[in-house]
């Protein structure tokens, strides 16, 4: 299984969504919740290296998530399996992932896929960029438990979710905040104009919270009591990252990749399973 050299939210100038991480992913993804008073600010934030939040953010990212759950304490909410997992361990302008939303009754018909780049951003925050997989995204249904198989994948022709990053930020030792800015994260679902996202991340798990709302900002579709909480069921391994590592502007996107191998032929478009949120 390929490991990848850390970080969490990529420069999110788009997806995580997860679309599901952690991202307005499909734009419908991280979140923050009412969860009462925000912590005290990280003690050593001020001196703290930058890249210190690459790499908790990337830790605290990378794993297999579940909402079971906060479905079975309120039917409101749907049993909602995520996974985030480190992709394409060699490239230097990473960390990257590759994120799988899906129901629990529906596990090989994901209704969220992405791909998130994390770049560290000045006052210790994070950027979790977005992109789009080409193609249907379906023919890389399942791949979180083969993320090599996204070695046959040019970083390259990805497309970014403009206006669906997230950004987070500390908001106590073990806790990072942020969500998408503005009215800018696109969305065509069940008549929204726009997406938002709001995320809540920890060592443990993870609060997403993403709605669309139409011309007139009225929601349209998501949660409408709050966030999804994900507990975190187990980790997905990642390398540590080397110090050399760039960061923010210093890491762009390289275009040097493998030669790209012929992808799986695309499967017929299924049903649509709909957005749980």
């Amino acid at each position: 299984m390929s490991r990848i050299r850390s970080p969490f939210f990529p420069r999110l100038s788009t997806v995580m969504g997860m679309c599901a991480a952690f991202g307005t992913a499909g734009c419908g993804g991280p979140p923050i919740v009412d969860a009462g008073p925000i912590e005290p600010a990280r003690p050593d934030a001020a001196a703290a290296p930058t890249i210190d939040a690459l790499r908790d953010a990337s830790a605290w990212l990378a794993g297999h998530y579940s909402s079971a759950a906060q479905a079975a304490e309120d039917a409101t909410y749907f049993d909602v399996r995520l996974h985030i997992v480190p992709i394409w361990p060699d490239r230097v302008d990473g960390p990257w992932f590759y994120v799988e939303q899906a129901m629990a009754t529906a596990l090989d018909k994901p209704y969220r896929q992405r791909i998130y780049r994390l770049a560290a951003v000045p006052a210790l925050k994070v950027e979790s960029v977005i992109y789009e997989l080409p193609g249907n995204p379906l023919q890389w249904a399942g791949a979180w438990e083969h993320p090599e198989r996204f070695n046959a994948l040019d970083p390259a022709i990805l497309q970014v979710r403009p206006g669906c990053s997230v950004v987070l930020a500390y908001a106590g030792p073990d806790r990072m905040t942020g969500g998408t800015e503005g009215d800018g994260c696109m969305s065509a679902l069940r008549g929204a104009a726009y997406a938002t996202s709001e995320v809540v991340l920890t060592p443990g798990g993870m609060e997403t919270w993403d709605r669309g709302f139409d011309a007139a900002n009225r929601q349209v579709w998501g949660a409408t009591k709050g966030p999804y909480r994900f507990v975190k069921d187990r980790p997905a391994p990642i390398e540590p990252m080397p110090p050399e590592m760039p960061v923010g502007d210093e890491a762009p996107v390289v275009a040097p990749a493998p030669e790209p191998e012929p992808a799986p032929a695309p499967e017929p478009e299924p049903e649509p399973a709909g957005n749980p949120q």
